[in-house]
Order: C-alpha cells, then structure tokens, then sequence
C-alpha cells in the first residue's frame, strides 16, 4: 500500500466538502431535527402509512448524516496516525494512516454515487430478469453467463439474491432468470445494466469451432414500497399452476407450485416457481407484475411529455450497451460511456462491474 501524504489528506478533504455539498449537509441534519419532532407528535401513528414513510425519510436522513460525520471523523483519524508517525517515525502509524485514507476515499467514491440517486425507488432492492436474444442456444448459454455474473457482483456488494424463477434451456444454458437483490441502493446501481449485452466469442457447441455473436437483454425494475398503489383487477388476470423445474433445490418438482400470471390487457407474462409454495409464488409474482405495471405506466406518462414538448435532441444510442469480446481478443467495452477492460474473467467470472456501472452513472450525471 502507498504511503499518504499531508497534500493527499488535502485533496481527500476537498473530495469530502464536495461530496458534502452534493448532500446538501447541513439540510440534511435539519431534515432529522424536523422529522424527529415530527414523529414525537401526538397522533403520530393514526395515520401508520403516513408514520411509515415519516419514518423512512427519517433513517435515510439519518443514514446520509452518520456517513458523513463518519467521513470527516475518518479524515481527522488518518491526520492525526500521519502526524504522530512523523513524530515517533512510527511505521505502523504510517501504514494506519494509508489504510484509513484508502478506506475514506473508497467511501467518498460510494457516497458521490449515492448522492447521483435522486429518485425514491434508487435506494431500494431490484428485480433483474435476463432473457436470451438471438443466437439461439448460444443466447441460453450466454443468459446464464450473465445470470452468474450478476450473483458474483451482489456477492461482492453484499446484497442478497433471491431467485424466483430460472428456466433451464433446451439443451445448455438457461431460457430466462428472474432474481431479487434486497441491499442498499441496489436499483439505482443496476438500473445501469438494463438493456441489450453482446457475447463474441468460439461457440462451444460449434464442431467446426466458428466465431458466433450472441445476445441476451437485461432488465432491471424496482421492487415497489407498499405505499405505491399499483391497479390490478383480478379479472384482468389469468393464473395458471405447472410443476416447477430447474433450480429450486429438493422437492422442488414434487408439487405443481410454480405459478404463471398474465396481465390480460397488457400481454405482460410473469413466472415464480423456485418458493416451496403456490402461495409463496404467487405473491412474488404478483410483486413482480406490479413492478412492471408500474414501470409501463412511467414509460405511458413520459411518452406523453416527449409529444407535447416535441422531439427529443438527447444522446441516444442503440440497443446494445455493453460488448464482451472472447476472440479474437479480449476486452469488455460500454458503448455508452467508452470505459473498457482487457481482463473479461473479472467482469464474467468475479463480478467486478463497479467500474462499469459507476462509469454509466458518472455519464448520466454528465449529460445533465
């Protein structure tokens, strides 16, 4: 680990006033005095939704405050281990120095990503589905790869994956994966995945060993807080129960438990067979249904703003978002923001896609 210096505490200082005034610090602190004594009111919990959504702004006040206090006192720490090393010609004292200021700036760098996430929903959990696009089996078995890739990286974050529904292919790979991941501002960092990825590489199941480009799509909704009201009539469903296959673990096809709900006048199809119950998997799916209900009804709304202001001069780019190159090179690009890497084992195999989904966010901010 490199050594700090006094001039790098310096710029860690400037990154953390600047990360400060994304959060709008000293708003924030009396956001939690206001809410505080808003939740000792009398009659407080009459209302128990209004409570409810009282007292998550306030733990998201709350949460922001302690970070930032935590990163200023974190500075001071590191200042002080450099000082008294300089003094006593300490070593260890240097080493602690180094250590609180690579942990500080890491934190720095998760804070300024948090502070880009302006909607409610960004800091809740997600529900990704990927599906395979063209390229027949070799779609399936990219749409697992994808599928792994994703496990990977909620592992390295700490979030926790919920498989609902993961359909093996006809002969390798899967036909689709539908997985929730419950962590902190788990939307709004995957949000950046949504969309079309393209595989090259030598097929696998190919005998004369011929390059092939496949694809599969990504997309990624939020998991709705009960307090967002979503409309669905139960005439408007169609529920139907199958025997469950693939992942699931023992017991998993012993029972027809695996539930199938369309959306009659949208056409929308969602599918949960991994719980041990019919029960378990309906509400799941219907969990799901009424994200992707809720998702049309902003892409309807949007779409009646885009006509009324007249047509949009936004960058814009195509389906595909992100190339991994097997053959006859290796590198891993996103055609959106241009950052790219040469080692496609820590994207595929390890899940190391911050730089991606961090690069994607930075973007966005930037086209602002």
């Amino acid at each position: 680990m490199a050594e700090v210096t006094r001039p790098d505490l310096g710029a860690l200082e400037r990154y953390l006033v600047e990360v400060e005034g994304y959060f709008h610090l000293d708003e924030r602190r009396r956001d939690v005095a206001a809410l505080e004594a808003q939740s000792m009111q009398d009659g407080f919990w009459n209302d128990a939704d209004a409570a409810r959504s009282v007292m998550e702004q306030l733990a998201r006040a709350k949460e922001d405050v302690e970070a930032l206090e935590g990163a200023r006192a974190k500075l001071e720490d590191a200042r002080a281990a450099l000082e008294l090393a300089d003094e006593m010609e300490d070593e260890d004292l240097l080493v602690e120095a180094a250590e609180l200021s690579e942990s500080l700036r890491h934190d720095l760098g998760e804070l300024e990503l948090a502070s880009w996430f302006t909607d409610e929903l960004d800091h809740g959990d997600a529900i990704v589905t990927v599906n395979p696009g063209q390229g027949g089996l070799e779609a399936q078995d990219w749409c697992s790869m994808l599928f792994r890739m994703y496990q990977a990286y909620c592992a390295r974050r700490g979030w926790k994956v919920t498989v609902n529904d993961a359909t093996p292919g006809e002969a390798i790979g899967l036909d689709r994966a539908t997985f929730t991941v419950a962590g902190h501002n788990a939307y709004g960092m995957l949000r950046a995945e949504q969309g079309v990825h393209r595989l090259v590489r030598i097929s696998p199941t190919d005998a004369k060993k011929r390059r092939q480009t496949t694809f599969a799509g990504v997309e990624v909704l939020p998991v709705l807080p009960d307090t967002i009201e979503v409309d669905i009539k139960d005439e408007d469903l169609r529920v139907d129960v199958y025997h469950a296959s693939g992942h699931g673990g023992q017991g998993v096809n012993t029972t027809d438990s695996a539930v199938r709900i369309t959306h009659l006048p949208t056409g929308i199809v969602v599918t949960c067979q991994n719980e041990r119950s019919q029960i378990q998997n309906k509400a799941f799916a219907m969990g799901i249904l009424r994200s992707k209900l809720y998702e049309l009804e902003k892409e309807r709304r949007a779409a009646e703003l885009d006509e009324l202001r007249g047509p949009k001069h936004d960058i814009s780019w195509g389906n595909q978002i992100r190339s991994y190159v097997l053959y006859p090179y290796q590198l891993v690009k996103d055609l959106r923001t241009d950052v790219e890497t040469g080692n496609v084992d820590s994207v595929l195999v390890d899940g190391d896609l911050d730089k991606f989904i961090v690069g994607y966010h930075r973007w966005v901010v930037g086209q602002g």
